[in-house]
């Protein structure tokens, strides 16, 4: 156990490090990290065997969490606003779009199975959220056209859409008899409870902010701690997508006025 944590503290140092060479030689953070996971895996130098994925998607999901949070709540709506229609075109048809051009391909080209191309289109169909706003924003670009908004706000929410077909197809795969009607309703419960527990927890955190201010900043930062994580769960107890509900709920409380924001978002 101990030499974990001194392994996992050794990498923490070595992912800043890696961050700090990057910015300077232009080359992507995320690309050296990926490189660090080949060099410490399996295949690599110190050949760290591992195979727990429900582990390593349980680490994901809660890092994607705070993510997406930090995304919303960094995002000036009043940039994001003139382009939030296109946004949510490219992040649903556009997402649908892609996932069929790639299934497609694997289908015909690769000679992959049907179903099984549309499941790794489908896979790999949405913008990664993470590698936008580290980019976008790491290196404070500007785009024309009100680009960065736009990548920013699709990146952010489209999630839910490439989660859905997803789910769908494997359901399809692993011959679950879903009706027509079964997958409208998932789908329609994935949006509604997302927008509804994302937007009423937003308000709820704004108003307990406001009614009762918080004493010291370490309490501010374990309140938003907390917040992030209700943003993601609840909706997903009732069916709704926890991804698009805790980043609803980051833009609302980032384009808000906090007392204390800077220190409650400390957590991020």
């Amino acid at each position: 156990m101990n030499m974990v944590i001194l392994l996992s503290g050794f990498i923490v140092l070595l992912c800043i490090v890696c961050t700090k060479f990057s910015n300077k030689i232009g080359i992507p953070s995320l690309f050296l990290f990926i490189a660090l996971g080949l060099l410490f895996g399996s295949d690599g130098i110190l050949k760290i065997d591992f195979d727990n994925y429900l582990f390593a998607e349980n680490v994901c999901s809660i890092a994607l969490i705070f993510i997406m949070f930090y995304g919303g709540f960094g995002t000036r709506w009043k940039t994001a606003k003139p382009v939030a229609v296109k946004s949510m075109i490219l992040s649903t048809i556009g997402v649908v779009a892609t996932a069929f051009c790639v299934g497609l391909f694997c289908y015909y080209v690769l000679k992959i199975s049907f179903l099984e191309s549309l499941l790794i289109g489908s896979v790999i169909s949405c913008t990664d959220a993470t590698s936008v706003f580290s980019i976008l924003r790491s290196k404070n670009l500007s785009l024309k056209y009100r680009t960065d908004a736009l990548l920013e706000v699709e990146s952010g929410s489209n999630d839910p859409c490439a989660y859905m077909m997803t789910m769908i197809i494997v359901s399809i795969i692993n011959g679950e008899n879903s009706s027509v009607g079964d997958i409208v309703l998932m789908v329609i419960a994935q949006f509604v409870f997302a927008i509804i527990f994302g937007v009423g927890i937003a308000l709820l955190s704004l108003w307990i902010l406001k009614k009762f201010p918080l004493i010291s900043n370490e309490f501010c930062t374990l309140f938003m701690f907390g917040i992030i994580l209700i943003s993601y769960a609840l909706p997903v107890v009732f069916g709704g997508n926890g991804y698009l509900s805790t980043y609803i709920t980051g833009i609302i409380m980032g384009n808000n006025y906090i007392k204390q924001k800077k220190e409650s978002s400390a957590v991020l």
